[in-house]
């Protein structure tokens, strides 16, 4: 897919074939080579932290595989010219969690083309009011405006009727585009173009294919802006299961869609001729991609006769290791790390939330054959089903410090997404729930709890960072690396920002970065702009503030790593998590359930039902 062969010296000018090959590096505009242009700008916003600031990084953690996909499926429109011969169409991209943005230039771009518009691209829940707020400041300006991405398919793919955000969101003049854009998008470049846009494309119901679909691939100049220049891509989308906190399931569907090795081949190269090898591969569960194993195969070659230094993060299932062959090449395709959902412990939660595929029996023997292989393991960790309370959510996350060697454990609110079913009944019903959409980042309580208030809650979920990330535990995750063969640096490093980033920054590890950034002039709309008198000395005070405070956590935890390095007994260090259980092993361990074990889900056969 061509990107666009004309645009200003300030955009990009990637050209990449269809299969993902580089033509051509950035350059100056050609001038004169069309008789008019379309800009399309795409931006992945980000969402305000609880002072109503945009919540940026110099440098942020996680690649957006939307703004990556739709870029990939304007370049491949702009190849095909299908605005017609005498039309250039120019792209530009913006990470909004490291970019600080200037909405009067992009909007004069766009004016200076003759013809665009701005593409707020796979926003989340969270993230609409900050894309509301953009919107405004675009249409203020005169600039077409789109809205897609997880909030807006959703609300349509779930609910009766637009919801108020969305109702406010088509008054200001903006559009809104729900499903997925590969194949689909032309119609909607052309309405832009002709200035009979829609107010709603929804595309819910025809999703594309996508073997031989245009590739996401962004410009390494987007890229750079993430920490350790890593992008990404989907291998396949839609899911099978049906986990009633999902989002996944209604708005990408339940049958699943897959890449081809030959597509992900071409992804792989075309970024490494930007010199960009580390990839976060986005698929819900990477493990269930039934052309898993021809793309490990591809990735393989790469890796071993190629040369190809790849370097994958994967999202996988906790029945993964049940694939015979997945885990062993998953690493040698160049896997090291994952992300697990392994969402709870106590089985009563995960059968009334219809998670029936985690067997938590099994969680230890998955584990432990990710470490064989010396893959980093995190794990998504849910807190607020119904049976919950503080004692024992600190009870069940004592027994996975002893009992389960996961590295990193990473907790978020039982939330009710807009496009869930837990959302879609809790509406019907009537039922409580937070009004503002930017607190459902899976940080805030935004729904009510049959068991604790709303303080017990956020507090549980604070005591539960503390609990986990105690020093004690962050000695023993680290002892388990150094036994096993896994980068000490690399766990050090993680470890820090995990242990901290909640105290010191107020943020979720995963949203956290380095460098935070505020501009005093992008503040949540409605709230006043601070003086410069009171902005910027605080700054002042906060920036060297919050380096002391990562100095204070992160030293300790580099002294430590520094001593198990050399230590010559480190790889002798085992404990009970690191030992394979057997049957009366794991019958101790459920005897903290076994007043409320359910008589189903994978129990030990002592518990199931004769």
């Amino acid at each position: 897919m061509i990107l666009t062969s004309h645009l200003t010296s300030h955009g990009d000018i990637r050209h990449f074939g269809r299969r993902g090959a580089i033509l051509a590096a950035e350059a100056p505009a050609i001038a004169g080579r069309s008789s008019r242009g379309f800009r399309i700008v795409l931006i992945k916003p980000s969402h305000y932290d609880d002072d109503g600031y945009v919540i940026q990084w110099h440098l942020s953690s996680i690649p957006s595989n939307s703004l990556a996909s739709v870029y990939g499926v304007c370049a491949d429109s702009a190849e095909r010219k299908i605005l017609g011969p005498d039309v250039d169409i120019a792209i530009e991209g913006y990470d909004e969690c490291n970019t600080i943005l200037k909405v009067k230039s992009i909007a004069r771009k766009i004016r200076r083309a003759g013809s665009g518009f701005v593409g707020l691209v796979g926003v989340q829940s969270n993230q609409f009011p900050r894309a509301l707020d953009l919107a405004r400041e675009f249409r203020q300006l005169g600039v077409p405006v789109v809205i897609g991405g997880f909030h807006v398919s959703g609300c349509l793919s779930m609910l009766p009727e637009l919801p108020a955000d969305l109702k406010q969101a088509l008054n200001l003049g903006v559009t809104l585009y729900a499903g997925e854009a590969e194949g689909r998008l032309d119609e909607l470049l052309i309405d832009i173009d002709r200035r009979r846009a829609k107010p709603i494309y929804n595309r819910l119901a025809d999703l594309p294919g996508l073997e031989g679909a245009a590739l996401p691939i962004l410009p390494r100049r987007i890229v750079r802006g993430i920490a350790l220049t890593t992008t990404s891509f989907d291998a396949g989308r839609g899911c099978p299961f049906q986990c009633s906190f999902c989002t996944i399931i209604n708005v990408q569907g339940r049958k699943s869609r897959y890449r081809t090795a030959d597509d992900v081949e071409a992804i792989v190269r075309a970024n490494a001729a930007q010199g960009i090898t580390r990839f976060f591969v986005t698929d819900d569960n990477f493990a269930r991609n039934r052309n898993w194993e021809s793309i490990f195969d591809r990735l393989i070659d790469l890796r071993e006769r190629q040369g190809f230094q790849l370097s994958l993060v994967l999202q996988v299932d906790t029945l993964c290791h049940r694939i015979p062959g997945f885990i062993d090449k998953a690493a040698r395709a160049g896997c090291r790390t994952v992300f697990i959902g392994l969402e709870n412990i106590n089985p009563e939660s995960l059968l009334n939330t219809k998670k029936r595929q985690n067997k938590i029996w099994e969680y230890r023997e998955m584990l432990l054959a990710w470490r064989r292989v010396r893959v980093l393991t995190f794990a998504g960790y849910i807190l607020g089903f119904p049976a919950d309370t503080p004692a024992s959510i600190a009870r069940d996350i004592d027994i996975i410090k002893k009992e389960l060697p996961v590295d990193l454990l990473e907790f978020f609110f039982l939330t009710p997404l807009p496009g869930s079913e837990d959302h879609k009944n809790l509406h019907a019903r009537g039922a409580a729930m937070d009004a503002d959409m930017n607190n459902y980042d899976l940080e805030h309580a935004c729904a009510q709890h049959p068991l604790m208030t709303k303080v017990e809650w956020e507090q549980a979920y604070r005591d539960a960072w503390k609990r986990f990330y105690s020093k004690e535990h962050v000695r023993t995750v680290m002892r388990r690396a150094a036994a096993s063969g896994i980068s000490l640096s690399k766990v050090s490093n993680v470890l820090t920002i995990f242990s901290a980033s909640l105290a010191i920054e107020n943020v979720h590890p995963l949203q956290c970065g380095f460098g935070r950034r505020k501009a005093r002039n992008q503040r949540r709309f409605g709230l006043p702009r601070e003086s410069p008198l009171i902005f910027y000395p605080r700054r002042a005070w906060e920036i060297p503030f919050a380096w002391l405070s990562w100095a204070w956590i992160a030293l300790p935890i580099r002294m430590l790593r520094k001593r198990i390095a050399a230590d010559p007994d480190a790889r002798l260090y085992t404990d009970q998590a690191m030992r394979m259980a057997d049957a009366s092993e794991m019958d101790k361990v459920v005897e903290a359930y076994a007043d409320k074990l359910p008589k189903t889900h994978g129990a030990p056969a002592r518990h199931a039902v004769a």
